[in-house]
């Protein structure tokens, strides 16, 4: 039986009329996935959500001077404290996202929660309620600019009393600076940090 061993074609080379219309496709196709569909739909969201197109900034006295997506650290007791951050080399750095990647058996996590409860009960030494569970952990993006209701009510005596403010008044604005779950089913309430500290500098005594 004779066996015929078959050989490998040689590959042809792209004709000089087809190079054309490949190239064509290419640069039609990256001008519209690279140039025209990005270039729409920031046009777009530009017109119809100017305020998240731009990056949500807050702007005071014509400065912008953060974001409502991103925190920012506060460690003055007169302040409202977020959360704990894990970005390096500074707290809240949006150019490197991370959390700490401590598992729950490493004893790192354990110290950075403890630092955490006595500098609060530090600030704050007549306040013996439980500390809230998002003030001593720090969130996955470590950019988080959100607490919960409840880590705000645990600051809120702390805050009226050293800014000289009813309590009752500190309560109303972290009231005001509640955002609810999305399409009120989403999620849970949270207080924006940054707005509800900026709302607090425009209180008068």
């Amino acid at each position: 039986m004779n066996t015929k061993v078959q050989t490998a074609q040689p590959v042809a080379p792209i004709q000089g009329g087809l190079l054309r219309p490949l190239l064509t496709v290419f640069v039609v196709l990256s001008a519209v996935t690279g140039l025209l569909y990005p270039g729409v739909i920031t046009g777009i969201s530009s017109a119809v959500f100017p305020h998240e197109a731009a990056g949500s900034l807050i702007v005071k006295d014509g400065k912008a001077i953060g974001s409502e997506l991103i925190g920012q650290p506060f460690s003055d007791p007169r302040y409202f404290w977020g959360r704990l951050s894990a970005t390096a080399p500074m707290p809240y750095n949006a150019a490197a996202s991370s959390g700490s990647n401590l598992g729950p058996s490493n004893p790192a996590l354990t110290d950075a929660a403890r630092g955490r409860i006595e500098a609060l009960r530090e600030a704050d030494p007549g306040n013996q309620a439980p500390v809230p569970v998002d003030l001593v952990t720090a969130s996955g993006s470590g950019l988080d600019p959100h607490i919960s209701p409840a880590a705000a009510q645990y600051q809120a005596a702390r805050v009226a009393r050293l800014r000289g403010l009813p309590l009752e008044r500190v309560q109303a604005l972290i009231t005001a600076n509640t955002d609810g779950p999305l399409l009120a089913v989403m999620g849970d309430p949270v207080v924006n940090v940054l707005k509800l500290n900026l709302a607090l500098d425009g209180e008068k005594r």
